[in-house]
């Protein structure tokens, strides 16, 4: 009975998860562009879309470009994630409630729309962003347009990703933090301890599978971040925030050539998988040594 009960959900998670990879790597080994779209006569080509896409350099430039941004943003999200998860344990009852309905507002705030009002923010004439700068007396953001600059939209996605990722990971934290047994905070401050003292010896080493945990959702969320980027610059201005799931759309629509289109998606789910299994051997190690 448990195995019948769970069979409708099994089968819904293969349908929308498996067998979506499945197709996308058939794909992959196929010569399959705009002709195989409409005629379905597709011929398999073994590893050569591989090939074609590992040869290439503007490949392993948008790779270097993605883990760039991945680690800014996951360090940021990380480190200020735990800051305002900290802040929660101290809050009083009424101003905790009051910051945690703040970050649940932010974390139900569709991907569009926030990403709408990012641009909205730092429109060149009517942002309040310039507005704010030219009032302080920067006048040289009169009129500043912020997404002809690559460097200024690279800075404005990372603002965004890490705003729309702080309350899940604070959330998260401030939930396992409040697990922690008094006592040893207790003895810790009675000893002379200060505060980073106690997150280093405390904290951080009784919730690392934890902060391992978030760490790894966050690093796949910001991978796969599309929309945002999407929306804001379609991975320009001149290629400055193009990274991997920006490219490989770039690839499968504007040249119409689908089977590099999910070579190239196929290669970030590995290299993603890769970087997740050494970071969790790592931490797979540490736990053994404590």
């Amino acid at each position: 009975m448990p195995y019948l009960l769970i069979t409708p959900t099994l089968l819904a998670t293969a349908f929308l998860l498996l067998y979506p990879l499945i197709r996308n790597v058939i794909i992959s080994l196929q010569e399959f562009g705009l002709p195989q779209l409409v005629r379905g006569d597709a011929k398999f080509v073994g590893l050569a879309n591989y090939a074609h896409v590992l040869a290439d350099p503007e490949f392993w430039g948008v790779v270097r470009r993605t883990l760039w941004f991945t680690a800014i943003n996951v360090v940021l999200i990380m480190v200020l994630s735990t800051a305002v998860a900290l802040l929660l344990v101290r809050l009083g009852r009424w101003l905790r409630l009051l910051v945690m309905g703040g970050l649940v507002l932010t974390w139900a705030t569709p991907v569009i729309a926030a990403t709408t009002v990012f641009q909205w923010l730092f429109q060149s004439r009517l942002g309040v962003v310039n507005w704010a700068l030219v009032t302080l007396g920067f006048e040289e953001y009169r009129d500043y347009t912020w997404f002809a600059d690559g460097e200024a939209t690279f800075g404005i996605l990372v603002t965004l990703i890490v705003w729309q990722s702080i309350p899940f990971a604070a959330l998260s934290l401030y939930a396992a933090m409040i697990t922690v047994p008094q006592e040893l905070y207790e003895a810790a401050r009675i000893d002379g301890a200060g505060a980073w003292r106690v997150f280093s010896t405390i904290t951080f080493p009784m919730l690392r599978a934890m902060f391992g945990l978030i760490t790894c959702l966050e690093v796949i969320w910001v991978v796969k971040s599309f929309v945002q980027i999407w929306v804001i610059s379609q991975g320009g201005p001149g290629r400055a925030t193009t990274t991997l799931p920006v490219y490989a759309f770039q690839v499968a629509q504007s040249l119409q050539r689908y089977d590099l289109g999910a070579a190239i998606s196929m290669l970030m789910v590995v290299l993603l998988v890769l970087a997740l299994l050494a970071y969790f051997r790592q931490l797979y190690r540490q736990e053994r040594e404590a």
